[in-house]
């Protein structure tokens, strides 16, 4: 009898013993099937985004519209399609205008014969006014118009430049696509935000040789195979974005030499607060300088030059 009762004891602990490993290995097998879930959706947006950022590279005005980047010197630049204009725009009317730097003003003055007609300033018919420039910013730049040209003053430092856009650039016909390295979630990192109180100014180089301060708010610190790197970002006109301008050590190889952006959602509780900031460096993108050599794109600071390599995101457009 003793001996029956220890066998059914056995049994009935066996079977609670199976069904607990039963149940262990639907949730492992739930987890796991979560998990390429989470993967498999990660990984679409980042082809998504991968799509929209070429799609934002061919747009008419986009970065590869770039055709012209010509410095202003003191007092008059006249530019259009004449041989003697001192800003020569090939295939553009002759005799646009000119404009004159005077200090930090640039006015835009009627050539001798007039506008031509087409020609227009924010959208209307061209006439002589002071044209608007911020420095290092140009989104309330004032934009002037002809056929498939789209021009505005830029001021760098203490440089002014007519930036030329056209649709039809070389850049834009000879498009070939852009390459990257495999997805690799392993470089989606969580990062803890550092905030700095106030915010610092840091100066910046860009590849004119020319320098300019930029708002630094804080520092994202984070891990990558068991050491510890910081970054810091920049804020630009965007409110709702980070700017990281970095290299890696890739930068000597597969990527573009100079560096490579990296743009993020703000940090968990804000930019004036200690929280977390997530870094997937799978977003990392080329500069407009990696497509053309008429941008002025910043250069990493310092302690944005990792001594590590990032293989994923965009790699060289030219080789």
């Amino acid at each position: 009898m003793a001996q029956e009762l220890l066998a059914i004891y056995f049994d009935m602990r066996w079977k609670a013993l199976s069904a607990v490993l039963a149940m262990l290995f639907l949730l492992n097998m739930a987890t796991g099937d979560a998990h390429t879930a989470v993967t498999a959706s990660w990984k679409q947006e980042l082809l998504d985004w991968r799509v929209k950022h070429v799609a934002e590279l061919q747009k008419p005005d986009g970065w590869l519209s770039l055709a012209g980047l010509d410095w202003l010197a003191a007092g008059d630049n006249s530019f259009g399609g004449a041989a003697d204009d001192k800003i020569h725009l090939a295939g553009a009317p002759q005799q646009l205008g000119v404009l004159r730097l005077k200090d930090d003003t640039v006015e835009l003055v009627a050539p001798p014969t007039g506008f031509p007609a087409g020609f227009l300033v924010g959208g209307a018919a061209a006439t002589p006014q002071v044209l608007r420039t911020d420095a290092d910013h140009d989104k309330q730049a004032v934009h002037m118009t002809v056929g498939t040209l789209n021009m505005y003053v830029i001021w760098r430092a203490d440089r002014f430049a007519l930036r030329v856009k056209d649709s039809h650039s070389q850049a834009l016909r000879e498009f070939h696509g852009l390459t990257w390295y495999e997805p690799d979630a392993a470089y989606r990192v969580t990062a803890k935000w550092i905030p700095y109180n106030p915010v610092k100014k840091m100066t910046l180089l860009n590849m004119t040789g020319a320098s300019y301060e930029a708002p630094v708010p804080g520092a994202a610190e984070f891990q990558l195979a068991g050491a510890t790197y910081r970054l810091e970002p920049v804020l630009e006109e965007d409110p709702s974005k980070l700017f990281f301008i970095l290299r890696d050590t890739t930068s000597a190889s597969t990527t573009y030499g100079a560096s490579r952006f990296l743009y993020t959602a703000l940090p968990s509780g804000g930019v004036g607060q200690a929280g977390e900031l997530v870094l997937d460096f799978n977003h990392l993108e080329n500069p407009p300088c990696a497509y053309t050599s008429f941008a002025t794109c910043p250069l990493p600071p310092a302690g944005n030059r990792l001594p590590i390599a990032l293989p994923v995101g965009e790699l060289r457009y030219h080789e």
